[in-house]
């Protein structure tokens, strides 16, 4: 009984997303689109001169590598700090400028992702309700198709795995933009943290 009203939940739409504006977020995070330089900086906004500098292949280069959620946070700020040895604020606010350019365009498929996922998961809750209506019908008739009785539930069964296992990962699935959010300010706040050195 559960299981039903936990799928009929999913299949309603609009009460599954965090703030009911987006049917096919299917996370509890409120969904961000986009995530915006001034969200996860302190510094300077950049100006022109540090958006060409933003495509130095050395801060470029910083950048990509920076943003890479398998380098540890301690090693990213040890190589802040050897860059902001010998950057100006310039410089270290186009290395930010650079780090969002490539985190924010990764985050925003990761949302759509997401969406679409979502959308994936709906559509299975709809065909495991239709699955369990002819489930019903077949079992009503007055002389029952035992054969098409154990391939529909063969069919119920498979697709409640699937669904399932899907609502499983979805956790790791929607902490994934908060990560690169969290590692985007974490960065900042370490370059920032050079400014007028």
């Amino acid at each position: 009984m559960k299981r039903i009203a936990f799928v009929l939940m999913i299949a309603a739409g609009p009460a599954w997303s965090a703030t009911g504006s987006d049917p096919d977020w299917p996370c509890i995070q409120r969904k961000q689109p986009h995530l915006s330089l001034g969200q996860v900086w302190t510094g300077p906004m950049p100006d022109d001169r540090v958006a060409d500098l933003a495509r130095d292949p050395q801060i470029d280069q910083l950048a990509a590598r920076l943003e890479q959620r398998r380098l540890p946070l301690e090693e990213a700020e040890a190589a802040i700090a050897d860059f902001a040895a010998q950057a100006d604020d310039a410089r270290l606010t186009a290395l930010m400028v650079a780090i969002m350019g490539k985190i924010e365009p990764d985050r925003s498929a990761l949302i759509d992702g997401i969406a679409r996922y979502g959308r994936s998961q709906v559509d299975l809750a709809r065909r495991i309700e239709e699955r369990r209506a002819q489930m019903a019908e077949l079992e009503a008739a007055v002389d029952p198709d035992f054969d098409a009785i154990d391939a529909a539930e063969e069919a119920l069964d498979w697709d409640q795995r699937i669904f399932t296992e899907r609502q499983q990962s979805l956790t790791y699935v929607c902490e994934t933009p908060v990560i690169l959010e969290q590692r985007a300010f974490a960065l900042g706040r370490a370059i920032a943290g050079h400014l007028g050195d």
